[in-house]
C-alpha cells in the first residue's frame, strides 16, 4: 500500500485535477459581448409586437384571389397573379405557389377563350359561304 502522505513517484500517473465550475458573473455586471464575426444576435421578440404574426406567416391575399378567380375570370387571375408575385418578392409573404398556379390557370383560360372565339368565327364564316345561314 502506498502512504497518502508520501509524494507520488515520477513513474506513477498523476490523477487529473478536480473539475471546478466557473464563477458566476458579479451582480450588476454587463453580459459579455459576442465574439467578432459571430453574426447578429437573434431577436427575442418579433418587431411587430406581442401577438402579431411575422411577415413570413402571412398569406398574400392577391395570390389567393388569383387562384380563385382563375376558374371564373381568367384576365383577373393573370393580373392579380403578377401583382401578387411582385408583392411576395418584396415582403416575403407566403403564397408564391398560389400566385403561380393562378397565373398558369389564367393563361390557360385566356388561350382557351381565344381558341373558342377563333373556332366560332371560322364556323360562322364557313356556314355563310356554304349557304347554311341565310341573310334575309
Amino acid at each position: 500500500m502506498t502512504d497518502p502522505n508520501q509524494t507520488p513517484a515520477s513513474n506513477e500517473p498523476t490523477p487529473p485535477p478536480a473539475y471546478t465550475p466557473p464563477a458566476p458573473p458579479a451582480y450588476g455586471s454587463a453580459p459579455a459581448a459576442p465574439a467578432y464575426g459571430s453574426g447578429p444576435a437573434a431577436q427575442a421578440y418579433s418587431p411587430q409586437g406581442y401577438g402579431q404574426p411575422n411577415a413570413a406567416d402571412k398569406w398574400n391575399v392577391l395570390a389567393i384571389i388569383s387562384l380563385v378567380s382563375a376558374f371564373f375570370v381568367s384576365l383577373a387571375a393573370v393580373i392579380c397573379g403578377h401583382i401578387a408575385l411582385s408583392q411576395i418578392k418584396k415582403t416575403g409573404e407566403k403564397g408564391r405557389g398560389l400566385a403561380i398556379a393562378g397565373l398558369v390557370l389564367g393563361y390557360v383560360g385566356l388561350i382557351g377563350f381565344i381558341i373558342f372565339v377563333v373556332v366560332v368565327i371560322v364556323v360562322t364564316v364557313a356556314g355563310i359561304n356554304n349557304g347554311s345561314y341565310s341573310t334575309y
